[in-house]
């Protein structure tokens, strides 16, 4: 199945498949290690749910959902 990180569950972990965004939001994704084939988990959001704070490559990184929906994964 495959789903806009923003809606992946909390603890669950998905396989990046593809990035659809401005080359600009690509490449500070990339700066982070989030390229196609990377593992990702959803680690929590803030209480308002527009900041999500995922795991990748052993970090925790915090991004706006907004910038999130566009990072597809495959659960």
């Amino acid at each position: 199945m495959v789903l806009p990180l923003d809606q992946l569950c909390t603890g669950v972990w998905g396989c990046v498949t593809g990035i659809d965004t401005t080359a600009q939001l690509r490449q500070r994704l990339r700066d982070f290690g989030l390229v196609p084939g990377t593992r990702v988990r959803r680690r929590y959001a803030s209480p308002a749910g527009d900041v999500i704070a995922i795991e990748l490559r052993g970090s925790v990184i915090a991004l706006r959902k907004q910038d999130l929906q566009w990072i597809r994964v495959r659960v």
